[in-house]
């Protein structure tokens, strides 16, 4: 497995973790239908949330949250709605978040941003 999968890997399960850490639950991991993935969705307690996350060895090329264009959080909302129709889930109750990681010592430290569409 190449470097850059793995740190991705990685990413997302310190991800997990951390909204477990939260008390959200887990729904699905690595989402796919014919448009593309979600890399999370969970509940929070009170709404379900689509999670991206965005994983990077370092700040040297800028911030992980920076990736997130206008186009990439308009196709995250059309995933969330797609993950929200095939779990019979009220689409417009699905929100999404964006998870920046970067590496801290042995872990990674997060940078969660809600709503972003």
């Amino acid at each position: 497995m190449n470097a850059h999968i793995s740190l991705g890997r990685r990413g997302e399960d310190a991800a997990t973790d951390y909204l477990v850490d939260l008390g959200w639950t887990i729904l699905d991991r690595n989402w796919r239908c014919r448009e593309g993935e979600l890399d999370i969705v969970a509940h929070d307690g009170r709404s379900h949330v689509a999670c991206e996350v965005k994983t990077r060895g370092s700040d040297r090329f800028g911030d992980p949250l920076e990736a997130i264009t206008a186009d990439k959080a308009a196709r995250l909302r059309r995933l969330a709605w797609r993950w929200a129709a095939a779990h019979g889930v009220n689409g417009g109750l699905v929100r999404v978040d964006v998870l920046g990681l970067l590496p801290d010592g042995d872990g990674f430290s997060v940078d969660h941003m809600r709503e972003v569409c």
